[in-house]
């Protein structure tokens, strides 16, 4: 037999796709080609490959010799396909016999010795596979527990290529996942740790009941940067769907904690403010990688000093924010990215930043426009909240022990989740921040004349855009969900417009 296929998955973006390795060995002149869109990483595979099989104790067929990827027109990119092209090559040259591999999706990297190494991106791979219709995969065995998270598949892990071989020969068993022992949870920040600041904390809670943006300015010292690590200890734990997703970004990007297990905890990530455009929106060589805003999905994205960003890392944020996802497109392909994460802005007022704020300020009034004037009017626009934080007093640092602590907190933010999900479930949304601006403004949901007479007054003065007026709507519905009203008063459009303007706080 000259002519063998084997099944794969490859990866475009987070999007799996199943691939078929062809293998045809022909006489000629000895070599090997590779079609099928490669990357450098594929093209590269041919040595890895050869040696893995001369190094496992198999015959390496000296004939001429074409892979094909299949489908062609879409991109192959890393160095997951190995392990099925080594199999396809032995089982082309008549060295295995491919049966016990039919309807069997392979993937992992191969060692020059054989060994088989853990590849990224293990489970959107397999979910697409499972999607396919495809019913057993074998991975590496770094990779087993991520892989077993998929419901309705029979995972199997390899060690070294000479595994694989003696399955397929003599049906020795494959290596099975561990079992999945959850590790106890780690306490992290907590609320009860900030002293004072009731005006933050508030803006706090509702950021977290609504999924809402916010922006922290305030002197140094003022808890900006304690508030916004604490804002995920208060949001409610992923449910299967975002966990997969939030776990499947984790795993394209290398970075899943050890164990594999579906991360339940909203993510945070807290570039530094040197970090430049592809880090934050992604990007990197061949196919875009998820970046900041893609790997804080369903969790919270810190910029923690915001003006110090470069301005095209600032506005780069501008369509993720409004549409929750990034589309990267290159010359090899393109790649779309979920981004629903909450962006919270922690800023000083000005570059001198003095302690006791605006009071003691020795910057002119126009370096302070220049200083925050970095964050652009389009981009605050799409800020929900904004508040402006005052300087910590002693008495409210020394006090210990008044202050909420996260759990307590929690509690009331799923409440107020929960009400809003319930309400939004006919337009198939779950969180205030998400419903589009004519469902709020028609019935039954727009809020009666009475109502918002200040924020109509707003928008026909131009103090408020139309995105603003939208955006204090959805405030005034989460401040109303926390306070377990049905539906919002004019106290709650005023408390609403203060969180969004900044104004009185």
């Amino acid at each position: 037999m000259s002519y063998a296929r084997v099944l794969c998955v490859g990866l475009v973006g987070v999007t799996g796709h199943l691939v078929e390795v062809e293998v045809d060995l022909a006489a000629g002149l000895p070599g090997v080609v590779i079609s099928g869109l490669p990357d450098t990483t594929l093209h590269e595979a041919r040595d890895r490959v050869r040696a893995a099989v001369v190094n496992s104790g198999q015959r390496w067929p000296n004939r001429r010799i074409t892979l094909n990827l299949l489908p062609a027109t879409l991109p192959k990119v890393g160095s997951a396909f190995d392990l099925a092209i080594a199999v396809a090559l032995l089982g082309g040259s008549g060295e295995l016999p491919l049966l016990p591999l039919d309807g069997v999706a392979v993937l992992g990297e191969l060692g020059l010795d054989g060994t088989v190494r853990p590849v990224r991106g293990v489970l959107p791979m397999v979910a697409a596979a499972a999607k396919a219709g495809i019913q057993r995969v074998i991975v590496p065995a770094g990779n087993t527990a991520e892989a077993a998270v998929v419901p309705g598949l029979l995972v199997r892990g390899v060690d070294t290529l000479h595994r694989l071989v003696a399955f397929v020969r003599d049906g020795t068993p494959l290596i099975e996942p561990p079992a999945d022992t959850p590790p106890p949870p780690t306490p992290g920040p907590d609320l009860a740790e900030v002293a004072g600041q009731g005006l933050g904390r508030r803006a706090l809670e509702v950021a977290a009941a609504g999924g809402h943006h916010l922006a922290l300015i305030g002197p140094p010292g003022a808890g900006k940067t304690m508030l916004a690590e604490r804002l995920p200890s208060i949001l409610p734990e992923l449910d299967d769907q975002a966990a997969l997703e939030v776990t499947a970004l984790h795993s394209i990007a290398g970075l899943l904690p050890p164990g594999g297990r579906l991360i339940r905890r909203p993510p945070f990530q807290a570039p530094h403010h040197t970090a430049t455009v592809p880090s934050i929106v992604g990007g990197g060589s061949g196919l875009a990688r998820p970046g900041a805003i893609s790997l804080a999905h369903r969790g919270v994205l810190l910029m923690d000093e915001a003006p110090e960003f470069s301005k095209a890392a600032l506005e780069a944020l501008r369509q993720p924010l409004e549409h929750g996802r990034v589309l990267l497109t290159r010359s090899r392909g393109s790649a779309e990215y979920p981004a629903r994460a909450q962006l919270v802005l922690a800023a000083n007022p000005c570059p001198c930043a003095n302690p006791a704020g605006d009071d003691r300020c020795e910057c002119p009034p126009l370096t302070r426009r220049r200083y925050l004037g970095r964050l652009s009017g389009p981009l605050l626009d799409r800020i929900d909240l904004q508040v402006r934080l005052a300087p910590m007093r002693a008495a409210e640092l020394m006090e210990t022990g008044s202050q909420e602590s996260s759990a307590v907190v929690a509690r009331r933010v799923a409440a107020a989740r929960a009400a809003a999900a319930a309400r939004w479930a006919p337009l198939g949304r779950r969180l205030n921040a998400e419903i589009p601006g004519p469902d709020l403004r028609r019935m039954p949901w727009r809020l009666p004349g009475r109502v918002t007479v200040e924020l109509r007054s707003r928008l026909d003065s131009g103090s408020l855009s139309a995105r603003g007026f939208d955006r204090v709507i959805r405030l005034a519905w989460t401040i109303a969900d926390l306070d377990g009203r049905a539906r919002p008063d004019a106290e709650d459009v005023g408390e609403a417009i203060t969180l969004r303007t900044g104004e009185g706080t």
